[in-house]
């Protein structure tokens, strides 16, 4: 804990994703009171995603970045609305339309995980 997954668009193949969630860590540690060493972060690449009227993502149109946060149940709605704000300026910093982009939709959101999480290491 915490599970991040990092879902994007390959229109945002530029952006520097180890270092967004390099940077992403310790405002987890900051902001919801999580470990340094517990926070893991995936970032995967979509490839079929259309934007309301606007068609397919890519070739000149928008780019889509959401991010979730798993977190063991605890925090305050309150602490978890902070924790979304401060993944979006992340997000702000990090992320940028570039050639071929004409937009980027970005969101964020944290959720409790469920009671019967499990995990281990070896």
């Amino acid at each position: 804990m915490p599970q991040i997954t990092v879902e994007r668009s390959p229109g945002l193949d530029h952006v520097d994703w180890n270092a967004f969630a390099l940077a992403l860590h310790p405002l987890v540690v900051e902001v919801a009171a999580a470990r340094l060493e517990a926070c893991k972060t995936r970032v995967l690449r979509t490839e079929d995603e259309v934007v309301g009227d606007e068609g397919t993502t890519g070739q000149g149109g928008p780019a889509i970045v959401h991010v979730t946060l798993a977190l063991l149940a605890g925090r305050s709605e309150e602490t978890k609305a902070e924790l979304t704000e401060a993944v979006l300026d992340l997000l702000r910093k990090h992320v940028e339309p570039s050639d071929g982009v004409s937009k980027v939709y970005a969101s964020a959101e944290v959720r409790d995980l469920d009671p019967s999480y499990r995990s281990f290491q070896s």
